[in-house]
């Protein structure tokens, strides 16, 4: 590296930096128009800041002047000089000394933030014999001036550098922010402006004791970020997992999205079987018609093999739901507020009995030809739940009588008092397509829908005509409520 000087003699010279004048007016308001008062507006850049008067009026601005840098004036450059390649500074406030280089054609070459007194090695920036044009911002004093290898200095430069030093004192980001909005950053090309800024408020999420609001941010679980390897085995191509938990072993059928993130938090749906059925079956119709409509890839479906074909849930499937549910939660990135549960006649029964102990991780069931019983049922909390119910008025199995029951259950946990057992619900007529009715008494964030429609013990009813079963795309719709 060829000798450069450059010696900012600190009791001897006085460089000048002329600061642009400009001023930003402007007004701002909420998403309705009306002004905000108070809110703090800043350029960040420049180190401007004022608050909006009652009209939500603001002005930002600067005057033309020069800012003179001597030993004797704070903040001060102090001492700057490059010798052999190595820069040497040396201030005696504790302000950052900011130091920009440019080249001939006004590329910037080195951007470096010093402090105090030292040295920077600049080998491997400068690299080449000639003329180097530098800045030097102590605050919002800035000095310029060009240094070659000859040693010779000055404050004037070609038109090249001015274009590059140009560019990069243009614009600024304008910061507006508010008590009960949003802030909101903007970027400034001219500060020579007008601006209308409408901030939105703030969308605060209550607490509660347990549960979510509707349309919750999602709460990701410890899985998130964990790269997961399973021993995927196949049946054809619906892959399964063998589980290991503390009662044994039990065969899981599930599907997670071929595009699956690791950070993107997934819903979790679960499918229960029925009697005599088992969870490859439940994975063959796609966890009762769900998983095709899931056309975004929002959710991680899973059917856990129940425990033989006459009474497939029992008291110890209420742990293995637990430590099945913790396992996907640990393993891979769940949305804790998202995991549902469906199932059609013994696997409704068993997605009902976990309605009534679940609340505080399941957000909500859906229930085909349900019934208010089981082999076993746990005590019930008294906790609202999601909860949606089919019903064929024919069913001789599960009978209406015994559905209405388990609803009625539902109805007392979500509602203050109990009151909505006293709500009406409307019912199939006899003819007609089927008629699902949204109560109106319920805690909204504990919604509750009850299906009807002539038809026996069957999970997939159908409108008169139709050939597709209505019932994936009123549960889909009940899910994405939440």
């Amino acid at each position: 590296m060829n000798h450069l000087s450059l010696k900012c003699a600190a009791m001897a010279l006085a460089f000048a930096a002329s600061a642009q004048a400009f001023t930003v007016t402007g007004k701002v308001s909420d998403e309705s128009g009306k002004a905000i008062e108070k809110a703090s507006v800043e350029l960040l850049k420049n180190a401007l800041k004022t608050t909006t008067d009652s009209k939500g009026e603001f002005k930002l601005f600067k005057e033309d002047s020069t800012i003179g840098i001597h030993a004797v004036a704070r903040p001060m450059l102090g001492y700057v000089s490059v010798m052999n390649g190595v820069l040497s500074y040396s201030q005696s406030t504790n302000e950052p000394v900011r130091i920009q280089v440019f080249d001939a054609v006004g590329s910037r070459v080195l951007n470096e933030t010093v402090y105090g007194t030292g040295t920077l090695d600049m080998q491997s920036i400068v690299k080449s014999q000639g003329s180097y044009f530098a800045r030097v911002s102590v605050g919002s004093a800035k000095s310029n001036f060009r240094f070659t290898s000859n040693g010779n200095y000055g404050i004037s430069f070609g038109e090249a550098v001015a274009r590059g030093l140009k560019k990069e004192e243009a614009g600024d980001e304008l910061r507006v922010i508010a008590t009960d909005y949003d802030t909101l950053t903007v970027a400034l090309s001219n500060l020579d402006t007008n601006v209308t800024l409408k901030l939105k408020k703030t969308v605060k999420q209550p607490e509660y004791a347990y549960g979510w609001g509707l349309k919750n941010d999602p709460v990701p679980t410890r899985g998130c970020g964990k790269d997961t390897k399973l021993d995927y085995k196949y049946r054809g191509d619906k892959p399964y997992i063998d589980f290991k938990w503390s009662k044994g072993t039990r065969t899981v059928r599930l599907d997670i999205p071929k595009n699956y993130d690791k950070n993107k938090p997934y819903k979790l749906i679960f499918g229960m079987q029925c009697m005599g059925g088992w969870a490859g079956g439940v994975q063959d119709e796609g966890y009762y018609g769900l998983k095709p409509l899931d056309t975004e890839n929002t959710a991680i479906f899973v059917a856990p093999e129940g425990n033989g074909n006459q009474a497939p849930w029992g008291q110890d499937d209420y742990l293995l739901f637990d430590e099945l549910l913790a396992y996907f939660e640990g393993n891979f990135c769940i949305d804790s507020s998202r995991v549902f549960s469906t199932g059609f006649s013994y696997g409704s029964m068993f997605s009902n009995g976990l309605s009534w102990n679940h609340q505080d991780v399941l957000r909500a069931v859906a229930v085909y030809e349900t019934a208010e019983r089981n082999i076993w049922l746990p005590q019930r909390k008294q906790m609202g739940i999601g909860w949606m119910g089919v019903l064929g008025l024919q069913d001789n199995l599960c009978t209406p009588a015994m559905g209405r029951n388990a609803r009625d259950i539902i109805l007392e946990l979500n509602s203050e008092g109990g009151k909505a057992k006293n709500e009406r619900a409307q019912e199939y007529g006899g003819n007609g397509p089927h008629v699902c009715y949204d109560y109106t008494t319920v805690e909204e964030r504990f919604p509750v829908r009850w299906c009807t429609q002539n038809g026996g013990h069957i999970w997939d009813h159908k409108d008169p005509g139709q050939q597709q079963t209505w019932v994936p795309k009123t549960t889909w719709d009940f899910f994405n409520k939440f």
